[in-house]
């Protein structure tokens, strides 16, 4: 059975953006706002992609989150681990970011300079 939150599996998925891993496009207004707030849990195997940002906030969050910052060519400009509830994240050189359940049992996450997403595949509907 699924366990992608019903708000995840309505967004269009990017499955080749990361090995093993859904990437979820939040590409409105809503699903940008509304993000993973308030979900009582994630896969594993999901993410959800922010486009156009530098900064998210994980206020009514329950979870803490791995972030993984994405420049305007999908390359990886900055990671942060764990990053618990309640708290704002930025990266100066990011134009996206990829939000991930924090986990100490995935595999190692991607390294700065690794090339994730093509830009082309980021664009909403």
């Amino acid at each position: 059975m699924d366990q992608t939150p019903a708000r995840l599996r309505v967004l269009r998925c990017l499955p080749e953006a990361f090995v093993g891993i859904d990437v979820f496009l939040a590409g409105s207004f809503r699903a940008r706002l509304l993000g993973l707030a308030g979900l009582a849990t994630m896969p594993v195997s999901a993410g959800l992609l922010i486009p156009n940002t530098r900064s998210i906030h994980t206020v009514g969050m329950r979870f803490s989150l791995d972030l993984i910052w994405l420049d305007g060519d999908g390359s990886v400009v900055g990671i942060d681990v764990c990053v618990a509830p309640l708290r704002l994240a930025s990266c100066r050189r990011a134009r996206s970011v990829v939000e991930l359940i924090s986990l100490n049992s995935r595999s190692p996450l991607p390294l700065c300079g690794d090339h994730l997403i093509d830009r082309r595949r980021m664009t909403p509907f």
